[in-house]
């Protein structure tokens, strides 16, 4: 009984925290959602140059750690003149990792569109712009509703990984509570409890979301 009074007494401390991770995640994701569509097109496009770029974009934000992309945003970028407070750092980072795995959830769902839709499309006026637009995307963004919500949910617990780069996210103030207190267990035990309170809701929220949008089809 003492432990679960010890845990919960250190809630609000960490609570107060929760608008950080919020506003990293609501950042990071818009970041990663319009650059992971500009980056999916260019995947597509005709152009081999904006293919190799885009290629060379996707495997080098998935092929490092996105622990070693936050450092580096934050210590290494300072070095050549570019210095980023905390959190625009984390929203950067998080969003241009984020973004790599985005773009190939949005190419996979734009390949699945059947090129009979675009034909159609076409042959009513469109140009392949507004073809694209209109008709492609929409179903498209259908697709990929739930995987969006999945990756947003991982990202809301990957905003722990900017307390190393100074963010007083909820894994930064449990560390701080952790070297006040020495409660450890009790400490970072809140802190996983307070994640899952958040990742609990969110995931039920994405699965609504994903069942509704599939009945407007």
């Amino acid at each position: 009984m003492e432990f679960i009074e010890s845990t919960l007494s250190y809630f609000p401390r960490l609570l107060a925290a929760a608008p950080i991770v919020i506003q990293l995640a609501l950042g990071a994701m818009a970041l990663a959602l319009v650059l992971g569509l500009l980056v999916a097109l260019a995947r597509i496009s005709k152009s081999r140059i904006l293919r190799g770029i885009a290629l060379v974009y996707v495997e080098v934000m998935r092929g490092t750690p996105l622990l070693v992309q936050l450092v580096y945003i934050f210590f290494v970028l300072p070095a050549i003149g570019v210095n980023i407070d905390p959190v625009p750092a984390g929203i950067l980072g998080l969003g241009l990792n984020y973004a790599a795995y985005l773009s190939e959830v949005f190419r996979s769902a734009i390949l699945s569109v059947e090129a009979g839709q675009t034909e159609a499309a076409l042959s009513l006026g469109y140009t392949p712009g507004k073809a694209l637009w209109k008709v492609v995307l929409p179903q498209s963004f259908i697709v990929s509703l739930g995987p969006i919500g999945n990756y947003f949910i991982a990202m809301v617990k990957d905003t722990a990984l900017t307390s190393v780069i100074a963010v007083t996210e909820i894994l930064k103030t449990a560390n701080i509570i952790n070297a006040q207190t020495f409660e450890t267990t009790q400490v970072y035990t809140a802190a996983a409890l307070l994640y899952l309170l958040i990742s609990l809701p969110l995931s039920r929220i994405v699965s609504a979301l994903e069942k509704r949008a599939r009945i407007h089809v």
